[in-house]
């Protein structure tokens, strides 16, 4: 078990792609959920997994979300980013003691945290990156389940110029991003790819970080960016000339064509033991989840200040601009099946590690 755990927690912090850079923290303070974003694997990773250091690190992690101040909730554990944004309302009526049956819900900065909660039975629910949720099926011999896909694509190419007004566009020209390796990375290489474009007709070329971009685009009005979201809306308060010119949500979407697969950042997983035990408890969870992920966008402005309350974007201001473009959602049954069973093949397709070495079963996907 620890060693499975090791591999994991590190597996996870690889994957982690962390957007919240120091001089964005006033701004976006701690809302990396790209962060959750996507998985790097190499022979790196692997190697420092099997290293009594990780293996430590990991069997700490075990005892994360041990204490509880209610044995009788449902534990929930989530990233800071979007997918705590759509259940914001939620967290308020289970504070308030107004939701169906009791929860606990436990907001953190990095993937591994979860993905200890929900090895070691600490955690029953948890949001985390949809190609995680692939490793994770993988690496406990199919012991979790994906309930619902709770965000779609947060990414975004940005300009201060009109010169992008497709993907096509992006042929001869430069796009700074991060994610090398990464989710980021394979989404626009397929989606050139889709477009008759490869990386000899677009440089893709790689930061460490988002501020990194964003100081390229704010020293050269030619430059093309690919950033996700909150992370663009405060670099578009920070530079009046940025604006979006492609959503890769919607690009994606153009590609796979009318019942196609989606652009998935985050799902939700339930361990399949608490699921077996506990079938009404997860249908009770599904109802609140889509009631709250509807609220956040239907409300944006008092989302907007639950979401700062809650520290996952320092300022209200900022998460009520973000709001409409983080593709908040709830999908369920068929309709999650379809978004996110081929949004896995494309990955799997370019680099089957990504997604935990190979293809979850059917059984992956809770039907209700």
């Amino acid at each position: 078990m620890k060693r499975r755990l090791a591999w994991l927690a590190v597996m996870a912090a690889a994957a982690a792609m962390t957007f919240a850079p120091a001089s964005f923290a006033e701004e976006t303070e701690a809302v990396s959920e790209a962060a959750q974003e996507e998985s790097a694997e190499s022979e790196a990773v692997f190697a420092e997994a099997e290293s009594g250091a990780a293996q430590e690190e990991a069997a700490e992690d075990e005892t994360a979300f041990a204490d509880s101040e209610n044995a009788d909730a449902v534990q929930v554990g989530s990233l800071k980013g979007p997918t705590s944004m759509g259940i914001v309302s939620m967290m308020q009526k289970a504070q308030n003691k107004e939701t169906d049956i009791p929860y606990e819900f436990t907001m953190v900065t990095a993937a591994d945290e979860l993905l200890g909660g929900v090895i070691s039975g600490s955690l029953d629910i948890a949001m985390v990156p949809a190609n995680v949720a692939g490793v994770l099926y993988n690496k406990t011999e199919g012991g979790i389940s994906v309930i619902d896909v709770n965000t779609l694509g947060v990414l975004y190419v940005v300009e201060c110029g009109e010169s992008v007004q497709s993907v096509a566009d992006l042929a001869g020209k430069t796009v700074y991003m991060t994610g090398k390796g990464q989710t980021p990375d394979y989404t626009i290489q397929y989606l050139l790819e889709q477009n008759g474009l490869s990386t000899d007709d677009v440089t893709l070329e790689y930061k460490s970080e988002p501020t990194e971009v964003v100081s390229v685009l704010a020293e050269d009005d030619a430059a093309i960016g690919l950033l996700p979201q909150p992370f663009v809306t405060a670099a578009m308060a920070q530079n009046e000339n940025l604006k979006i010119a492609l959503d890769l949500t919607e690009e994606w979407e153009k590609v796979q064509g009318e019942g196609g697969s989606s652009l998935v950042t985050g799902v939700t997983i339930v361990r399949n033991e608490f699921l077996e035990e506990n079938p009404d408890a997860v249908q009770d969870f599904l109802a609140e989840h889509e009631e709250s992920a509807a609220w956040t966008n239907e409300n944006p402005e008092e989302a907007a200040e639950l979401i700062a309350a809650q520290g996952i974007v320092a300022k209200a201001p900022i998460a009520q601009k973000a709001i409409p473009f983080c593709n908040i959602t709830c999908i369920e049954g068929e309709e999650m099946k379809t978004a996110l069973e081929g949004y896995l093949q494309v990955l799997f397709d370019m680099e089957p590690t990504s997604v935990g070495g190979q293809l979850p079963a059917e059984d992956f996907y809770y039907m209700g």
